[in-house]
């Protein structure tokens, strides 16, 4: 389990990281840039990590990742994606930490309550509420009052985190029917 467990820290921080840079750009086509950033492709990956986690590990294992992934990500971010100089970079940082951390501890709450239902119910429902907390939490923090399409933006990453959520259904059955839940 410590080498899963340390795969899985690692690729949440670098989930994390990316996900903060990415959602600097705007997506600059078909007239998207006021409604979606790049950063709602990769996010989504998060929440199948803490799911994963969740369900072969159980809600304690999955915290400690989520902990973890927390500080690699926070880590990571300060270190190659903050721009001390930039207020709306460091208000990225902080709005990404609070984000992060409560909607990925709801996850894992919402997991584990609904984990002996259908396969599908608890990584869904979990997804869908963490994405959405996590969405407005992120926008309102690191863009509220700054000039930025806050409101569009965040709707617009909404939708496609939950179009990703639905995505990432299929590699998490194909992981449960090769492994073994506990």
């Amino acid at each position: 389990m410590n080498k899963f467990f340390v795969t899985l820290s690692v690729l949440m921080g670098v989930i994390v990281l990316l996900s903060n840079y990415l959602v600097q750009f705007p997506v600059n086509y078909y007239g998207l840039n006021e409604i979606l950033t790049y950063g709602a492709f990769s996010y989504p990956v998060a929440f199948l990590i803490t799911d994963l986690a969740n369900r072969f590990y159980g809600k304690f294992i999955a915290r400690k990742i989520v902990y973890f992934g927390f500080l690699i990500g926070i880590i990571f971010t300060l270190l190659f994606s903050t721009d001390f100089a930039d207020l709306i970079s460091i208000r990225i940082a902080i709005g990404s930490g609070v984000a992060f951390i409560t909607a990925q501890l709801l996850d894992i709450q919402i997991f584990d309550r609904l984990r002996k239902k259908d396969w599908f119910i608890a990584p869904l429902t979990s997804s869908i509420i963490g994405s959405s907390v996590d969405t407005f939490l992120f926008f309102s923090i690191s863009f509220y009052a700054t000039g930025l399409p806050w409101v569009t933006l965040s709707l617009g990453d909404l939708a496609v985190k939950l179009f990703v959520s639905l995505i990432m259904l299929v590699p998490f059955k194909i992981l449960l029917k090769i492994s073994k839940p506990i």
